[in-house]
């Protein structure tokens, strides 16, 4: 059986990006991991391919999904996403797999008890850093729920503007459902083997305008790297359950 490595985050926290400098920059690792496809309820966001990105099928279809035991049916935020974990378990036989997504599908594949053979690395993007929390958190004047839901907004904000320009209504109360449930979803990184503090969301410039990553983009990658290779990484933290 192969390894699934499994890389998840708030969204707009910067998996995609990670994702796509780890294929460019490093293609003699990235080829040996294949890239696991979720059904998707939501619309193909611009860029985005049907069977490249996501299966993307209509609710009442992923909903139809659930009474089929070959199927795991997720809640993910407003909308449904399923998984067909025999497909999984198939191509763990014959490759290395990598999936990229939110927490609540990637705390499912860490605990799975169909996968507990499988070798796992699961690491978790966050938008602070432990000791950013510890002083947000200790900080009488700041509620750090309202802090995390307002950075990951305008993260979100200013991805969906580069990518639509003019938002309309239903993008925005789309952004705010992401943004206000990225603080229970920072909860979740308690259940993954690494936490990697990212600053540079899917909203920086710090992924691709130079040609390399610099900033947190360049150390986010540069640990994804080195904890692939079985390294240990000065960057990656491990976040205890009593944090957030």
């Amino acid at each position: 059986m192969n390894k699934l490595l499994i890389i998840s985050g708030p969204s707009g926290v910067g998996k995609s990006p990670l994702l796509k400098a780890f294929n460019k920059f490093y293609p003699n690792i990235a080829k040996n991991y294949k890239k696991l496809i979720l059904y998707n309820s939501r619309s193909a966001r611009p860029n985005e391919v049907d069977g490249d990105d996501y299966y993307f099928r209509t609710k009442d279809y992923l909903n139809s999904l659930r009474i089929n035991k070959n199927y795991l049916v997720f809640d993910v935020r407003d909308d449904i996403q399923a998984l067909d974990i025999n497909e999984l378990v198939n191509n763990l036989k014959t490759n290395n797999i990598v999936y990229e997504g939110n927490p609540f599908v990637g705390c499912e594949l860490i605990k799975s008890k169909l996968l507990r053979d499988v070798e796992r690395l699961s690491i978790f993007i966050s938008p602070l850093s432990l000791e950013e929390i510890l002083f947000f958190k200790n900080n009488e004047n700041i509620i750090l729920s309202e802090l995390i839901t307002d950075i990951m907004r305008r993260k979100l904000l200013k991805r969906t503007q580069n990518q639509k320009g003019i938002l309309s209504i239903k993008d925005l109360e789309n952004i705010e459902n992401r943004a206000i449930s990225a603080y229970e979803e920072l909860k979740l990184a308690i259940n993954f083997d690494f936490v990697l503090p990212n600053h540079d969301g899917e909203d920086s410039d710090h992924w691709d305008t130079f040609y390399y990553p610099i900033g947190d983009a360049r150390k986010t990658l540069m640990a994804l790297v080195d904890l692939l290779e079985n390294n240990k990484s000065s960057f990656a933290e491990k976040w205890n359950e009593n944090l957030l």
